[in-house]
């Protein structure tokens, strides 16, 4: 057991040498700065650590970290996005009522873990329980802004709560 793991953490680290300045390249030609590059890098290196993977077993290692990089690259633009939404809705307060920069930036990490964790839902599943839990609408009157029955936005709900939980009990 000891031996194999010996034997992963040197692939892992042959991994990393051969393929870390490749793969940071790759990312900065998409994202034209170098230091998000190098931070998304590290982050896909992050994910082959904690993958269940074997990487004496990746035959097209270029390939595997391209597929985590475009994931990350797609987590990376969905946050920008949710940020500037964020940045442009304090615009729109008067400045009596704009929040301190502490409170902004718990509010962004709040918005952007409340993203992440509803991530894996299907676009009416998480509309339905947004409108439910930000926007206090009933059942009926969610239906109606999707366009589907009160049943369905009871399926809705079960399922984004049995996400929840089962992403807070991993």
């Amino acid at each position: 057991m000891a031996e194999q793991a010996a034997t992963e953490a040197r692939a892992f680290h042959a991994l990393y040498q051969a393929n870390r300045g490749w793969l940071e390249q790759w990312l900065a030609r998409r994202l034209g700065s170098a230091w998000d590059a190098a931070d998304l890098s590290q982050d896909a290196f992050m994910r082959v650590l904690g993958s269940t993977q074997r990487i004496t077993e990746l035959h097209e290692p270029r390939a595997y970290l391209k597929t985590i990089g475009k994931r990350l690259l797609v987590n990376f633009y969905q946050r920008r996005s949710l940020e500037q939404a964020y940045l442009d809705a304090l615009a729109q307060l008067p400045e009596a009522c704009a929040p301190s920069p502490e409170q902004r930036w718990l509010l962004l990490e709040t918005l952007q873990a409340l993203d992440e964790l509803l991530g894996g839902l299907p676009p009416r599943v998480r509309r339905a329980f947004l409108l439910s839990q930000l926007e206090g609408l009933g059942y009926r009157e969610i239906g109606e802004r999707l366009g589907v029955s009160e049943r369905s936005v009871k399926r809705y709900m079960a399922l984004a709560y049995e996400h929840c939980l089962l992403v807070e009990l991993c």
